[in-house]
This record gives C-alpha cells, sequence and structure tokens, in this order.
C-alpha cells in the first residue's frame, strides 16, 4: 500500500521560511516523479514544484526563486523549501508520486497546512 506523509506546514509570518517533507513507502521512490502541489481556499489545486527520478527539478512561475524541491532517495523522502513566504502562499501543500510513462500510478498525500498571515 502506498503512502505519502507530508510534515512540517504550520502558521508563519510574512518573510519567514518552512520546509516541507514528504515521506513515501510503498513505492520504489527513486523512479518516480515527484511534485508538491497548494491549493488555496476557494481555489483549484495547482503544481508548485516537481523533480525528476533524473533531478530535473521544475516550478511555477510565481514561485521562482522562492521555493526549492529536492530529494533524498537513500530516506524516500522529498523536500520543499519555502522562504521568504507570503499571505498568498497559504494554502493546503500536497505531495504527489507519479510513475511517468505508466497510467495508474500517481498517488497523493493528505496535504498539510502553510498559513502565512501577520
Amino acid at each position: 500500500q502506498v503512502h505519502l506523509v507530508e510534515s512540517g506546514g504550520g502558521l508563519v509570518q510574512p518573510g519567514e521560511s518552512l520546509r516541507l517533507s514528504c515521506a513515501a513507502s510503498g513505492i520504489t521512490f527513486s523512479t518516480y516523479t515527484m511534485g508538491w502541489y497548494r491549493q488555496a481556499p476557494g481555489k483549484q489545486r495547482e503544481l508548485v514544484a516537481t523533480i525528476s527520478r533524473d533531478f530535473v527539478t521544475t516550478y511555477q512561475d510565481s514561485v521562482k526563486g522562492q521555493f526549492t524541491i529536492s530529494r533524498d532517495n537513500a530516506r524516500n523522502t522529498v523536500y520543499l523549501q519555502m522562504s521568504s513566504l507570503k499571505p498568498e502562499d497559504t494554502a493546503v501543500y500536497f505531495c504527489n508520486a507519479e510513475l511517468m510513462g505508466f497510467s495508474g500510478y500517481n498517488y497523493w498525500g493528505q496535504g498539510t497546512q502553510v498559513t502565512v498571515s501577520s
């Protein structure tokens, strides 16, 4: 059974940083493209960043230079380092694992809340 467990969310003030973690089990982690998505209240879920099995990264334009995605295959964990947080970064952040090229191998975590407020 596949489990993706996010952690590291919380309440921070504007300008502060947070690091999200997502620990995966039940998959061959190193073969999956890992991603972070977020969903703000009343909005659709959107892609934040991805990192491929070859460590190639992509980012939503609005977070380039602000967020960094990384992975540790030895720990089956993907991270999202978020800096200079803004109120508009407030959302539930979800971890995603996708085996590219194979239908049906796409998994989600339960999400972790990030709130940026003074």
